[in-house]
């Protein structure tokens, strides 16, 4: 029977090192090295002993050490402001799930709002050395992307388009005039978008692709500004829209999480009836968009498949770090619920 050495309360803190490995297989240092390195010399016997031996004292390769060798940490930055809200909590879960599929780390930099917070930001995220930077919409403003680049970092930016960076974006100016256009064939002619003080790229193309399709075919289109892209700016949104004489007959709202709380002040402070007296289409289709209490009309942004060419972008450029940018456009669909009108349903 093998004996089994008694690991001390003190040895059980620490993590296992490759020594204690070599000396539990009885081989040396390297050839534990070997043993865990693609493609090295050594014996499948050997092998055998050394990986039972690991096994046994719970050692798990220190692959940060070996980035830092290899000067490559196998580290991606994430880099977003508020990360827990709305759909871009969704893109970080579907990108952290696609970068470790692919063998990187991802790490999440969340930029924050204030100096302080970027600053110390910036400085986690080059102090160790990441082999990337993905850069998510929104956020953050242009001195990441300028330390990235001067750092020689592959960059992926997602939503938004910066000067010598692979990008990934949403036809969100086509989706504005598709969402403009259902109201029209609706009959509806009061329109209004449900935006932000934060003029995002994303927003600012939404609402243009939107507000030409309807100007240019005979709709008024009234705007109203909340103080950001989140429920409560919805809320703001429609005080605006809503405490006036002309009350609009159908709003587009920048995303999901503007259009609840606009949907909420709607059912609260007014007597309208949606969809029957308001249609309301949103953006983004997060989960919460098919809750009864929403049953939002929207527009389908699918975080699985942005990560996905977000990942293949990054391979791309790794492999090949001189070719020209690559701007990728995906198309988003409407998905039909029951907080909009149908162009063939009248209200009784």
């Amino acid at each position: 029977m093998t004996s089994k050495k008694k690991i001390s309360a003190k040895e059980s803190n620490q993590y296992v090192s490759a020594l204690q490995v070599a000396k539990r297989a009885g081989v040396s240092r390297s050839a534990v090295s070997r043993a865990f390195t693609p493609g090295a010399s050594v014996s499948a016997k050997k092998r055998e002993k050394i990986l039972e031996a690991a096994e046994a004292l719970g050692y798990q390769v220190n692959d940060l050490a070996r980035g830092l060798l290899a000067r490559k940490s196998r580290l991606v930055g994430l880099v977003v402001t508020n990360p827990e809200l709305g759909y871009r909590s969704h893109l970080v879960a579907a990108l952290t799930k696609a970068l470790i599929h692919r063998g990187s780390v991802p790490i999440v930099i969340n930029t924050g709002r204030t100096e302080e917070e970027l600053t110390a930001a910036q400085k986690t995220l080059f102090g160790y050395r990441a082999e990337a930077t993905i850069i998510l919409s929104g956020s953050p403003p242009s001195s990441f992307v300028e330390l990235a680049s001067r750092n020689g970092q592959p960059l992926i930016v997602l939503g938004r388009s910066e000067t010598g960076a692979d990008d990934v974006n949403i036809d969100n100016e086509g989706a504005g005039r598709a969402a403009a256009r259902f109201f029209l064939d609706n009959g509806l002619r009061k329109l209004a978008f449900a935006a932000t003080l934060v003029r995002t790229p994303t927003t600012i193309e939404r609402e243009f692709g939107f507000r030409d399709e309807a100007e240019k075919n005979g709709a008024t289109v009234i705007v109203g500004n909340g103080s950001n892209s989140d429920y409560n700016g919805g809320q703001d949104a429609a005080r605006q829209l809503f405490g006036g004489d002309i009350l609009p007959e159908a709003v587009f709202c920048t995303n999901d999480l503007v259009a609840f709380g606009l949907i909420d002040y709607v059912r609260r402070h007014t007597t309208l009836s949606i969809p029957d007296d308001l249609s309301v289409i949103g953006f983004d289709d997060i989960p919460e968009a098919a809750w009864d209490a929403y049953n939002l009309t929207t527009f389908r942004q699918d975080a699985a498949i942005m990560a996905q060419h977000a990942v293949s972008l990054l391979e791309k450029r790794e492999a090949d770090p001189d070719r020209p940018p690559a701007h990728e456009r995906l198309a988003t669909s409407l998905v039909l619920r029951g907080s909009a009108r149908l162009p063939d349903h009248r209200s009784s």
